[in-house]
């Protein structure tokens, strides 16, 4: 019922032990409302976080951020709530084979949007986890209806900045949804018999286009040489590339 903003500097100043009838004419808020919160102001400062950076002007964690927009770009879909009322539902799907996954993503959610209730919600072979908000088509625009490989997707100028400056977090998000690092074994024939050796690589797959080609353009800004296998498949398997994308995503867990 309250913008947040006006919410959050009404309660401050009754924490400050401010008259609630000083309160009420700086911020307009019935005196009502401002004695009911005041009786119990801790519980009201926690319904009171979660806004959304782009309507409320609140600073988002870019690292964090970057992070789950790869997990969603991946594995993540947004719906109305039931009921709707302009709440949506985010949820990304994680395997229950790499059950940090999980704990990750669900740290990425609390940590952009602190304050709000994070779910997981059981589902064959995977585990889904989300959180409810009117905000979620802010914070990511290219929700839409249908899937996303059968429509456009590319990145608000705002998203673009930040992932120029968290590409290792975009890249990794990416990878924990539609990546995985896996040893690769190749045998050769030799004069003297058969030659066998292995060595690590990534692999990214994903049926869109525009989503391959963000994946593609981070690599490059982070100078890390890929290939591409088939018409959805992206491999880095050169050494020193692998070495890079080592530093900072490695094997799921």
């Amino acid at each position: 019922m309250y913008d947040p903003r006006m919410r959050r500097q009404a309660l401050e100043l009754l924490n400050e032990g401010r008259p609630v009838a000083e309160v009420n004419r700086r911020t307009g808020i019935p005196t009502t409302t401002l004695y009911n919160w005041r009786k119990n102001l801790s519980a009201q400062f926690d319904r009171v976080l979660p806004m959304c950076p782009l309507c409320h002007d609140r600073p988002v964690d870019e690292t964090a951020y970057s992070y789950l927009l790869g997990l969603y770009l991946g594995d993540g879909h947004i719906a109305h709530a039931p009921g709707d009322k302009g709440v949506f539902r985010l949820e990304i799907a994680c395997s229950d084979v790499w059950p940090g996954l999980i704990d990750a993503c669900a740290d990425a959610l609390s940590t952009v949007m602190p304050g709000l209730k994070v779910g997981r919600r059981a589902c064959p072979g995977c585990t889904n986890v989300g959180a409810y908000s009117k905000h979620w088509p802010c914070l990511f625009p290219q929700h839409g209806p249908g899937m996303k490989h059968t429509r456009k997707i590319e990145l608000a100028p705002w998203q673009r900045t930040v992932v120029d400056r968290h590409g290792r977090e975009f890249v990794r998000g990416l990878i924990h949804s539609d990546g995985c690092r896996t040893t690769n074994r190749v045998r050769r024939p030799g004069k003297d018999g058969d030659r066998s050796y292995e060595y690590p690589r990534y692999f990214f797959s994903n049926a869109s286009d525009d989503i391959r080609k963000l994946y593609t353009d981070a690599l490059d800004a982070l100078g890390i040489a890929w290939k591409q296998n088939n018409a959805r498949n992206i491999s880095v398997a050169r050494a020193e590339a692998v070495a890079r994308l080592d530093e900072f995503v490695g094997p799921k867990y």
